[in-house]
């Protein structure tokens, strides 16, 4: 599960150093003799950016070139849309029940077995993809793909364990920007690799197993163990899911989520048929690839480079106005986007709701930070994914099922969610939760935005 730093504001006083924060559920942890790392600060930080990258290249991939992979295996064109929704749920099956504990036996036994763990399921899923030669082959690949999920935030807990004070900010930057890169070049690579190079679809999937091999054996032989300053104590599944009760009980926290729910609902609804929507243009023949890669990997970029923009907006305007207006934009965007003519206007249309994707989870971020009292804060941050994980099953499964209607009527209806969401986020706007955050407060919030962006899974982004 996603874990972030979040400490109490103090207006004087020296600052403490940053900790390791677990669920207080069970005895206490123990502290762990030794030291915890022998490897520089940097070479974590690279190590670990690289691994990023590369899983973030090959997931990205797999949902870019599905529609037309499915065509290549011999799934009927009418059947597609419906399989694209069904299969896109496919990857948090398995993963859901264990992304809670995936956090606590890292820190109990061993960090670098979670993150190469997660580094070899990688192989074996874009093998699998590069190996099917049946739709259900695919589909078997696809549902192991939730067995890689809970490794980025085992990484970023390391990167904050073994980084000075005064560079976690680079830290945290440098990581966070890396599965951004991953996801705008792996697209963009792979329609080089059909497009530009005449090589087949199973080359895209080939390249991105052959890469994360290398990050196994960097993983395996280039990084060291880092240990938590506390090791949790007690049984795994009491501090894997004992802060669940009680964190939905605050109302104010349950709408935030219930917002942050609609928002990714929609995007998790729509964004497997944004190739569709290019095919649909240029056709399934030549240029396909091309076109899918600048679609997917810009919109990938653009959300990359919004959230510090948007969180530095929140920061004056307040983060619920910016909020609704994200929504909003989005909302009229998707409800647009399948009218698009041509190429350059899908890329402008789903780079916009990819900002506004990118915006609406900082301004989340952002709030928690701010409106969760401070004895609460910890357990909350921690549960902050569950939205995301559930929309990530929920939203292609109910676009499977509208788009036997038309893939465009998938758009409206992510479209319509959007707009509740909006009208939710400007009526809580208006009762005056819209606060602005001043001084420390929007140091908090920044340092918050800027970790559990970086947190974001990459089968999620």
């Amino acid at each position: 599960m996603p874990r972030c730093r979040a400490e109490s504001v103090h207006a004087a006083g020296p600052p403490r150093p940053p900790h390791r924060r677990h669920v207080t559920v069970g005895p206490p942890a123990v502290p762990v003799p030794g030291p915890r790392a022998g490897q520089d600060w940097r070479a974590v930080v690279a190590i670990y950016a690289a691994t990023s990258v590369v899983e973030a290249y090959g997931v990205s991939q797999v949902y870019a070139f599905m529609p037309l992979y499915l065509g290549q295996l011999g799934l009927p064109a009418d059947q597609i849309p419906r399989w694209v929704g069904i299969l896109g749920s496919f990857v948090f099956i398995l993963g859901l029940p264990l992304v809670p504990l995936w956090g606590v036996w890292a820190d109990k036994y061993s960090r670098k077995a979670v993150i190469l763990r997660s580094a070899i399921v990688e192989v074996v899923v874009f093998a699998g993809v590069a190996l099917a030669h049946e739709p259900w082959q695919f589909a078997v690949a696809m549902l192991l793909i939730g067995l890689q999920l809970g490794n980025t935030g085992v990484m970023l807990a390391a990167i904050r364990d073994v980084t000075p004070v005064g560079r976690l900010g680079t830290a945290m930057a440098s990581f966070g920007a890396a599965s951004g890169v991953g996801f705008a070049l792996g697209p963009i690579v792979g329609g080089i690799l059909v497009d530009g190079l005449g090589l087949p679809l199973e080359a895209v999937f080939w390249s991105a197993a052959l890469l994360t091999f290398g990050i196994v054996l960097l993983l395996a032989f280039g990084s060291r163990e880092v240990r938590p300053e506390r090791v949790p104590s007690g049984a795994v599944v009491r501090l894997a899911f004992g802060a669940v009760r009680g964190v939905f009980t605050d109302r104010p926290t349950a709408r935030i989520f219930g917002l942050f729910f609609l928002a990714l609902l929609a995007n998790q609804m729509a964004r497997p048929y944004v190739p569709l929507l290019v095919t649909g243009v240029v056709g399934t023949g030549a240029g396909a690839a091309g076109a899918i890669g600048v679609v997917t990997g810009v919109a990938a970029l653009v959300g990359a480079l919004v959230s510090p923009v948007a969180g530095g907006i929140g920061d004056r305007a307040g983060f619920r106005p910016v909020l609704a207006g994200a929504l909003a934009i989005a909302a009229v965007t998707a409800m647009l986007m399948p009218l698009a003519p041509g190429v350059p206007l899908l890329a402008v249309g789903y780079a916009s709701i990819a900002g506004c994707q990118a915006a609406t989870s900082a301004m989340v971020f952002g709030l928690l930070a701010l409106e969760v009292p401070a004895e609460r804060r910890s357990a909350t941050l921690n549960l902050v994914y569950l939205p995301l994980y559930a929309a990530g099953i929920l939203g292609p499964l109910i676009g499977a099922v509208v788009a036997g209607i038309a893939v465009g009527a998938v758009f409206a209806v992510a479209s319509l969610v959007l707009a509740i969401g909006a009208t939710a986020a400007a009526a809580s706007s208006r009762r005056g939760a819209a606060r602005r955050p001043t001084g420390p407060e929007a140091d908090l919030a920044d340092d918050v935005i800027r970790e559990m962006e970086a947190e974001v899974p990459a089968e999620l982004r």
